[in-house]
Formats: structure tokens, C-alpha cells, sequence
């Protein structure tokens, strides 16, 4: 009889994490034990739970499981249903018949596959990209600024031009890999012994072997140097953004290209001016008789001092744009506003002169009909 599937003797999905797994397999073994279930099946359903969460309960196995099902843990070392692995000419033998149909692409992808894995050992390979954080001033952000910094780096050696050799004719085949970049040994899985291939630990996948090191590098086919670059940061970058510098990342695999290096950018924040993407906003303090009467007042801007008529009767928290007077677009040339958010103070300490001009204004106040106070009188009488 064929095997139930472990996740439907559990009872649970196949993306089941390894909390879920247990849970389950604590409920069906109390469920199925003989000696809380009475039925005629009951002890072969618990050793099957048992089996099932054996497998399902250790990642390693229930890797090879996901992967091969039951036959990676066949009693018959994986023939039974396949008719054996003697007959096997290599996974692309025409003796695998349809299993090898259904499973050549994953033992390929699993254990190596040969000629295309040696291609990729020795094929040039770009390096890695690389991330550094630098930290600008509010006005460099919205102005734009060119910055000078150093980095490390590995350069390619310029005695040797990156062969790690003395010279050119002390660079031999790999006696290890015989020049492919990759070496193949017996593994033994739970299908049977397999061959697999893997880089080459003399010549790290390169193929060649050096019998004279370079006296400028060592061998190594680069030298870590330090080095200055400039980078121009342009008008309108905001925290979060970052730049690339080609060709400053880490260094390529077999020839290969240098990766990129990418400059993370943070803006400090500016003590007055807070910006909310291209606008800028400002709070500038007036008295309260300036709001009353109107003034007209020199308003800094992130482009210099404007003339800013703030007219009568404006009120606390009132905004005022300035119209082009924001941070540039990265993406066009037109430029965001600026508002003056006015900030109306009320003074804490009055002279004698001014409390009896205070007072003067608002016996006017209360006399008039349509007054503060007149009209909350009106309000509450009715």
C-alpha cells in the first residue's frame, strides 16, 4: 500500500512551521495512542504520526523529504518503484527512463551539473556592491555640493596586472581540477552515493596555479590601497538617497569587472527651516499689534532675505507662501515654495505706557456693537 503523504497525516499544510508541525504531531499521537483510542487501527495510525513527525520534525530530513518525497527514505536504500540506480549512466542517462525526466533538473541543481558547474567556477564574476554613509549640512542638500572622501579599496596589482604571477610564464593548469575550477567527490545521501562538485580549494575556481607570486602583491593579483574620489551631490538630495560611484565596490572573481559603490546620504537638520519635500517651512515671530496693523519684514530664505508683506488682521498660525522660493526637483528644474507660518506673541511683561494703551483699546473693543464681548452676551442670552 502507498504511503500516505506526511503532511496529510499530520493534518497540516506544506508551508507548516516547525511550531505548527509539533503542535500537530501532539495531537494526533494523543489521539491515535492505543491506550486513549480502542480502535482496530488506532496503533497503526500512531506509528504512522510517529514516522510522519520523525521526518517532518527535523529540518534536515524534512528538507529531502520536500525535495524527493518518500523515496529519499525508502528501506531499500531508494529502488523500490524505480527499479534501481544500477542501471544509472549518469542523470542524463537514457536507463533513467521517466525518472529521470521528472527529477534530472534538481539532482542537477543539487549535487552539480558537471560541465555547466565548471563554466561558472572559471567564468569572470563582477564583485559585490558597496554601501557608505555620508552626512551633509542642510543648506549642502538643497544647494548641491561636491565632497572629497577616501576609501579602501582592492586595486588590481599594476606590476602583475591582476595574474597574482612574477611573470607570465610562471602561471601553470591547476594540477588539483586539471584547469576546470572545480573538483567532484563521492557524497553519500539518502538516494545513494553521488558524485559532487565543488569549487577547486587550490585554485578557488580560477583553474590555474601560480608557481612564482608576484613580489608586489604576493600573489594576491591585488594590493589594498586607499584613495581619494569626489562625488558631486546635487542640488535637492534628501536623507534616504544614495549615489553611485562605478567601479569603487569590491574587486571582480577571475577577471571580472569591479562592483559599484553607492553613497548613502544623511542631512543634517537645519535649526529654522524644516522641509517637507520641496517646500520649506518657516515660523517667524510677530507681535500681536503687527499681526493687528500689518508689517512689512525681511524674511530669511534657504536663497537669501525677501521682503514679506504680512497684511492686517492676520491671524496666529497663519501660512504665507513665497512662490519658487522651496528646494530644487531632482527631476526637473522647477523649484518648491516656501511658507511662513506667523507666530503671534503675546507679551508676558508690559510697562506702565503700555497697559494704559491696552487698556484704552479695549474700552474701544467693548463699546463696539459687534465687539468679542457684545457678541458673546447675544450668544448666551439667547
Amino acid at each position: 500500500m502507498a504511503k500516505r503523504d506526511y503532511y496529510d497525516v499530520l493534518g497540516i499544510s506544506k508551508n507548516a512551521d516547525a511550531s505548527e508541525i509539533k503542535k500537530a504531531y501532539r495531537k494526533m499521537a494523543k489521539k491515535y495512542h492505543p491506550d486513549a483510542n480502542d480502535s482496530h487501527d488506532a496503533e497503526d495510525k500512531f506509528k504512522e504520526v510517529q514516522e510522519a513527525y520523525e521526518v517532518l520534525g527535523d529540518e534536515s530530513k524534512k528538507a529531502t523529504y520536500d525535495q524527493f518525497g518518500h523515496a529519499a527514505f525508502d528501506q531499500n536504500g531508494g529502488q523500490s518503484g524505480f527499479g534501481g540506480f544500477g542501471g544509472f549512466s549518469g542523470f542524463g542517462g537514457q536507463s533513467a527512463g521517466g525518472f529521470e525526466d521528472m527529477f534530472g533538473d534538481i539532482f542537477s541543481s543539487f549535487f552539480g551539473g558537471g560541465s555547466s558547474s565548471q563554466a561558472r567556477a572559471n567564468r569572470p564574476t563582477k564583485g559585490a556592491d558597496r554601501v557608505i554613509n555620508i552626512t551633509i549640512d542642510f543648506m549642502e542638500a538643497v544647494h548641491g555640493v561636491k565632497k572629497e572622501f577616501e576609501i579602501s579599496f582592492d586595486k588590481e596589482c599594476e606590476h602583475c596586472h591582476g595574474s597574482g604571477a612574477e611573470n607570465p610564464n610562471d602561471v601553470t593548469t591547476c594540477p588539483t581540477c586539471n584547469g576546470q575550477g572545480v573538483v567532484q567527490q563521492a557524497v553519500r545521501t539518502p538516494l545513494g552515493t553521488m558524485m559532487q562538485t565543488s569549487e577547486c580549494p587550490d585554485c578557488h575556481g580560477t583553474g590555474k596555479k601560480v608557481t612564482n607570486p608576484c613580489k608586489e602583491c604576493g600573489g594576491k593579483g591585488y594590493n589594498t590601497v586607499k584613495e581619494k574620489i569626489d562625488i558631486t551631490i546635487p542640488a535637492g538630495v534628501s536623507t534616504g538617497q544614495s549615489l553611485r560611484v562605478g567601479g569603487r565596490g569590491e574587486r571582480g572573481i577571475n577577471g571580472g569587472p569591479y562592483g559599484d559603490l553607492y553613497v548613502e546620504i544623511t542631512v543634517k537638520p537645519h535649526k529654522y527651516f524644516v522641509r517637507e519635500g520641496n517646500d520649506i517651512i518657516l515660523s517667524v515671530p510677530i507681535s500681536f499689534v503687527d499681526a493687528a496693523l500689518g508689517v512689512t519684514i525681511d524674511v530669511p530664505t534657504i536663497h537669501g532675505d525677501v521682503t514679506l508683506k504680512i497684511p492686517e488682521g492676520t491671524q496666529p498660525k497663519a501660512k504665507l507662501k513665497l512662490k519658487g522660493k522651496g528646494v530644487p526637483s531632482l527631476r526637473s528644474k522647477e523649484f518648491g515654495d516656501q511658507y511662513v507660518v506667523v507666530d503671534v506673541k503675546t507679551p508676558t511683561k508690559l510697562n506702565k505706557e503700555e497697559k494704559e494703551l491696552l487698556t484704552k483699546l479695549r474700552d474701544v473693543e467693548v463699546k463696539k456693537e459687534n465687539s468679542l464681548s457684545s457678541r458673546l452676551k447675544k450668544l448666551f442670552n439667547k
